[in-house]
């Protein structure tokens, strides 16, 4: 069984194991299994919803841009989908507008 054990001041204080095991464990006490978990995939969207995201959030060009730190005219064209912008740009611009991520471009 793969456990991990957290310690405070030198004593074991939780123990942390795959939810399968848990429930096994559960299970082994008499205890009915709980229903597991529901995981929501974030949402991603697409790059070419840039610029609505950025308006819905009532945020200027200018100002997402400096945030960003890359130049207005260089948002406008990753907004017009004239440049493809690098993986950190892509994480900040996402960062800024509170969104997951951007899908892979097809």
């Amino acid at each position: 069984m793969n456990v991990q054990v957290i310690e405070r001041d030198g004593q074991p204080e939780y123990a942390v194991l795959p939810w399968a095991h848990y429930q096994a464990l559960l299970q082994a006490a008499g205890h009915a299994p709980e229903v597991a978990p529901v995981v929501v995939e974030p949402r991603k969207y697409a790059l070419s919803q840039l610029a609505a995201l950025r308006e819905a959030k009532s945020m200027s060009a200018e100002q997402l841009a400096r945030n960003v730190g890359i130049s207005p005219h260089y948002l406008g064209m990753i907004e017009s989908g004239e440049r493809q912008p690098d993986a950190a740009i892509q994480r900040a611009l996402a960062w800024h507008l509170g969104v997951d991520g951007w899908e892979a471009p097809l």
